[in-house]
């Protein structure tokens, strides 16, 4: 599969590096690329630093979305008509010290975080996972059998759950499926499942929790 990360920080460098490692294409992008040659070289096979623009256009079979929340309204604008047809996997979160008053109007909202991205985004199908987990666990974790942790995942439709499962899977983490983009709020910052590093049965069990109350 070749991903496009749309970011390379902590969590898209991290989750890029896996993915390679587990044997997928990996597209990383920055808007100075060159800066990344460190990280690719690193890593070693399956990767290559490129442009937000050579991403978007390169036709990826997911794009992820790990960059600042605030990103999201000008990039969608930028490359609607890259992403037109694909699946985007967002990872982003909305904090409102960093990305201002746009972050607190979405927590705010009736509507949450992953439904504003698939709005924005709205000619692609869109699946919001890998936002809950610290960048340290996902790293320490990943590909871990002895320590095994789940991961929340909701999905647009059947395209966009099929391949957030498989790419959660294919780097050593249990998929939990909670629903559709309405059902994440869950997953937002300060929400229940948000910060929490959690093995399979316990996550079913706070999630299970959470839908009796």
């Amino acid at each position: 599969m070749i991903i496009g990360m749309i970011g390379s920080g902590n969590i898209g460098s991290t989750l890029g590096k896996n993915w390679a490692e587990a044997g997928h294409h990996v597209m990383f992008s920055s808007r100075h690329p060159e800066e990344l040659n460190q990280l690719v070289v690193g890593i070693g096979s399956n990767v290559k630093a490129c442009s937000i623009k050579d991403v978007f256009e390169a036709d990826a079979d997911v794009y992820v979305l790990a960059m600042p929340f605030y990103a999201i309204d000008k990039l969608s604008e930028l490359y609607a008509g890259e992403y037109a047809d694909t699946t985007i996997i967002d990872v982003t979160n909305p904090y409102p010290h960093r990305d201002g008053d746009m972050a607190k109007e979405v927590l705010d909202a009736n509507y949450n975080a992953s439904e504003y991205t698939a709005m924005k985004f709205g000619t692609a199908k869109t699946a919001k996972a890998f936002n809950t987990i610290p960048a340290d666990d996902l790293d320490k974790f990943a590909f871990n059998t002895k320590e095994k942790v789940a991961i929340p995942f909701a999905a647009q439709d059947e395209m966009s759950k099929k391949i957030s499962e498989q790419l959660i899977s294919d780097i050593g983490f249990d998929p939990v499926y909670i629903g559709n983009l309405s059902d994440s709020r869950i997953m937002d910052p300060n929400e229940d499942l948000y910060g929490h590093t959690l093995p399979l049965k316990e996550l079913n069990d706070k999630i299970k929790s959470l839908r009796q109350v």
